[in-house]
């Protein structure tokens, strides 16, 4: 299985889960977008990483990994998001040391925290992407025009709190197949990457 590199795009709020995130995942040499349902914490910890001028006064979890890490020469070379399973996905840590590879398994949020930390690529696999990603073709003059909108600001993550909105399964209850790719379609042209993600997770299980 060929294996397909992948960029983070930007984290925007859930609209669907309380205290919940969407990261974007964007495909190097392509269109698609693969959304994840992460936590608040992680979502914190990946947008210090982005920001470059934001230290944390102590070290958060991540960091004391990545401390550890170094101290002991270990070195994440990679990530691979390997799995998908009723929405859920699935991540491996591809680590060195001294000229010897481990693979740990890993929550995708955590992974991709590290993987920021030590620099390492983010990779997943064709199929998965086939299945998950949300195509969406966007031209170079919109997309710069849309590059505020998709920085991540700490201060928006540590203040926000959201209101609590109805389960996605119970919205999609009673939607029938056509009916759901519809609403597909609209949150991704809304750009609500985090609602489209719930919708094709629900037409996965229906098929």
């Amino acid at each position: 299985m060929s294996l397909v590199r992948l960029n983070i795009k930007g984290i925007s709020y859930s609209q669907t889960q309380n205290g919940a995130y969407a990261l974007i995942l964007n495909e190097v040499d392509g269109d698609r977008k693969l959304p994840i349902v992460i936590g608040a914490f992680e979502a914190q910890s990946i947008a210090i990483a982005l920001e470059k001028e934001i230290s944390p006064p102590r070290p958060l979890t991540h960091d004391l990994f990545k401390n550890f890490a170094d101290r002991f020469d270990i070195v994440v070379k990679q990530v691979i998001i390997h799995k998908l399973v009723d929405g859920v996905f699935y991540s491996s840590l591809i680590c060195e040391r001294d000229k010897i590879e481990e693979i740990i398994d890993a929550r995708t949020s955590d992974a991709i925290a590290l993987a920021l930390r030590f620099q390492a690529p983010i990779f997943t696999y064709k199929n998965i992407l086939d299945k998950a990603g949300i195509y969406l073709k966007v031209n170079p003059k919109e997309e710069d025009e849309n590059e505020s909108q998709d920085s991540i600001l700490m201060d928006e993550l540590v203040a926000s709190e959201l209101e609590p909105k109805e389960e996605p399964r119970e919205r999609f209850h009673g939607k029938t197949l056509e009916e759901l790719q519809t609403m597909l379609e609209e949150a991704v042209i809304n750009e609500d990457y985090e609602k489209a993600a719930h919708i094709r997770d629900e037409i996965s299980k229906r098929e």
